[in-house]
């Protein structure tokens, strides 16, 4: 059975118990109680994507690799020739986005690049918070588990629901504000 499957098996479970109760029915859940459930769901769905992600930075030796405090591995390397990246800023990036077991999703390079105003959305939190930790010059290789890319949906196009994904970056432009 797939993580989403049990995800979804769960949430139906905490949404049926959730319903009123009627005579011979199970005891109603209290909102508490469903939100406690709908944690441990959580939190087993998160510590799957971080060995999912470990394994990945094994299995290709991406040594240095870190992780910050919201789940995004990042590892970051070249010589800087411009500005480090500050909330405000336009960057311009090529960057390619695949999966964990390689399938590409996303590639600038065969299409144009990326250009976007840093902190106002509009791009995956987990990229945001990538290219914050670049200067100009720089190139990236970024693991956003499914919290900091498309979540429980996807995109509904290129990316499938509960994706961990793969960015590879480069930081072409920094536009200060």
């Amino acid at each position: 059975m797939t993580i989403r499957s049990i995800f979804i098996a769960l949430l139906i479970l905490l949404t049926t118990s959730a319903c009123r109760n009627k005579k011979g029915d199970a005891p109603k859940t209290t909102v508490s109680e469903a939100k406690k459930r709908l944690e441990v769901v959580n939190r087993a769905l998160v510590d799957k994507d971080r060995e999912r992600i470990e394994a990945y930075i094994s299995r290709h030796r991406l040594e240095g690799m870190e992780e910050n405090k919201s789940g995004l591995y990042y590892l970051v390397w070249g010589d800087p020739n411009g500005p480090k990246v500050q909330t405000g800023d336009i960057v311009v990036i090529n960057y390619k986005v695949s999966m964990l077991d390689g399938t590409e999703l996303i590639n600038t390079e065969k299409e144009k690049p990326l250009e976007f105003l840093v902190g106002k959305g509009g791009v995956e939190a987990g990229l945001e918070m990538a290219v914050l930790l670049m200067q100009q010059g720089q190139k990236g290789k970024f693991i956003l588990p499914p919290h900091l890319g498309h979540g429980l949906l996807g995109d509904h196009d290129r990316i499938p629901p509960m994706a961990v994904l793969v960015f590879d970056v480069e930081l072409l432009l920094v536009i200060e504000s």
